[in-house]
């Protein structure tokens, strides 16, 4: 058990619109911050949310909230209206990255489905196309204004993703990986494949998994995607050097899984919880010269260290994405959060993330 960390202050983020009205705003799962741009976005929608904190450094609210539609911006492979289950963001100088989680789903039971329709439930699985997706959104800049999402910049930047109908997508690749295709057709809370994080670095893209969960070891995929050139809406996944597809990294999370990752230098901050339908524990670790490997490893020893435990609620309050804040002095996390109790909702359309110090 690592040292709980101090919540220094708290953002109040103001949400409006559709956002509000489909409850996105408090099922949030990503998290970037540029600035005084904060990008967002939920699992119940295939969307991206923009605020604008009131400080770059020392934020109290968060407000002025545009909604960006991803099937506006490329061509989801389920259509518009099914969900993305966005589950991380990442930025780069020309683009934002956003990751599905690529997890099939097991329909819930509710409290008042009786015993027979509970067990029809839980044995329908289903696949939705839009969960399968990476997306390299372009990203144009504007003097009089904060950054936005487009389909192309007069730079010659496109929006595209891996994962487009008919394309060959991440788990296509990892159809036949000897750890991860039995997992493939599970779905997510059963420890099924389910990707929550997502980090860039130069030319490849980290990938954390919160399932599966290996006798204890996490997951954290590398990839490398890019243009395709026959289609300017599309990436593909290229090879490594070494001339591999991707690579496999095992992290000791202490059985945890990954919830997210967030780059700190050559480091890779990652946030570990529960690869179960479980509240916690929540902890956050730090990957050592993450960006400096160039071969699949085990990570482990000095090469991963724990960072402290995040505060998280029974049932509520489940931390799902850290961002550093930029700023002098020592590195800061915005953390949100999914499902957030009472006392993170302020009003009908706030919810409260916390600002908390590395140390």
């Amino acid at each position: 058990m690592g040292v709980e960390m101090q919540v220094e202050r708290q953002v109040e983020l103001h949400f409006g619109g559709d956002t509000v009205r489909t409850g996105n705003h408090v099922n949030l799962s990503a998290v970037y911050v540029e600035g005084s741009t904060l990008w967002l976005a939920g699992d119940e929608t295939a969307t991206v949310e923009r605020l604008e904190l009131d400080s770059p450094h020392t934020p109290s609210i968060a407000d002025r909230a545009t909604t960006f539609s991803l099937a506006e911006l490329v061509e989801l492979p389920g259509g518009p209206d099914e969900e993305v289950d966005v589950e991380g963001l990442a930025r780069t100088a020309d683009h934002l990255w956003v990751v599905g989680s690529h997890s099939l789903v097991r329909k819930q039971i509710k409290p008042h489905h009786p015993p027979e329709k509970a067990f029809r439930r839980l044995s329908k699985v289903r696949r939705e196309p839009n969960r399968f997706v990476i997306v390299r959104l372009a990203v144009q800049a504007y003097a009089d204004g904060p950054p936005a999402p487009v389909r192309a910049t007069p730079a010659g930047e496109h929006s595209a993703l891996v994962g487009a109908r008919g394309s060959v997508g991440l788990t296509d690749v990892l159809a036949d990986d000897p750890l991860i295709r039995p997992f493939l057709k599970i779905p997510s809370k059963d420890n099924g494949f389910d990707v929550e994080g997502i980090a860039v670095h130069g030319d490849t893209v980290y990938l954390g998994l919160r399932g599966p969960v290996l006798r204890g070891w996490a997951i954290v995929l590398e990839i490398a995607p890019h243009p395709d050139p026959d289609d300017d809406g599309r990436l593909v996944l290229g090879e490594l050097p070494g001339g591999t597809r991707y690579r496999t990294h095992l992290l000791d999370l202490g059985g945890l899984g990954v919830r997210d990752l967030c780059p700190h230098g050559d480091d890779m901050l990652v946030l570990a919880g529960p690869s179960m339908a479980l509240s916690g524990p929540v902890r956050l670790y730090r990957w050592r010269d993450a960006a400096a490997t160039d071969a699949s490893r085990l990570v482990r020893g000095e090469d991963i260290s724990l960072v402290g435990e995040l505060p998280h609620g029974a049932g509520e309050d489940h931390a799902e994405g850290i961002a550093l804040l930029p700023g002098p002095g020592p590195a800061r996390l915005l953390v949100v959060h999914d499902s957030p109790g009472q006392d993170r909702r302020p009003t009908p359309s706030s919810v409260i993330a916390d600002v908390v110090a590395l140390g």
